[in-house]
């Protein structure tokens, strides 16, 4: 699927495929960081820009998944998916509904398949925290998972340098 959205992307310049690939929900940062490291840019970029690419949804989300999934639920596709989303976030999110905000960061920063900036979103609007506290969660999330993914790919390089020589 990702290979696919990168031949998508094509054409357009390498830090804006790697923000693109920040903001989607498949890959978020978790992706995003290693095929910017893979297009030869710095960890420094690559981190950045994941990152940034990862946060600037955020805030459009968490004032429109409400609203738009409300509205949406009057269909019948529509309300299994967000009934499927809401339970299983619902499943992996303990720490949030004890904690709430720092739960929340600690959630996103996870870097393990649903969780992350776009499940941190959901899960802020099932546990009904403030905008002002999910943002600030969220974004800290996004910063810790993407030190956390740049750590292992360091790691994982040199890992490899090593093995080659």
């Amino acid at each position: 699927m990702l290979e696919l959205i990168i031949h998508w992307l094509k054409g357009i310049p390498k830090e804006y495929v790697v923000m693109i690939v920040g903001a989607l929900p498949i890959a978020e940062l978790r992706g995003a960081i290693p095929l910017g490291l893979s297009l030869g840019m710095p960890l420094a970029k690559a981190f950045w820009l994941s990152a940034l690419g990862n946060i600037i949804p955020v805030a459009p989300a968490l004032f429109l998944l409400d609203p738009v999934s409300n509205r949406l639920r009057r269909f019948k596709i529509w309300a299994r998916f967000f009934d499927w989303l809401f339970e299983r976030t619902k499943k992996k999110s303990d720490s949030i509904q004890k904690y709430e905000a720092l739960g929340l960061a600690i959630f996103v920063a996870i870097p393990l398949p649903m969780t992350g900036a776009w499940s941190g979103v959901v899960a802020a609007s099932l546990f009904k925290i403030k905008f002002r506290y999910a943002f600030i969660a969220i974004v800290a999330g996004v910063i810790g998972a993407g030190l956390i993914v740049s750590i292992l790919c360091t790691l994982g390089i040199m890992g490899w340098k090593a093995a080659i020589h």
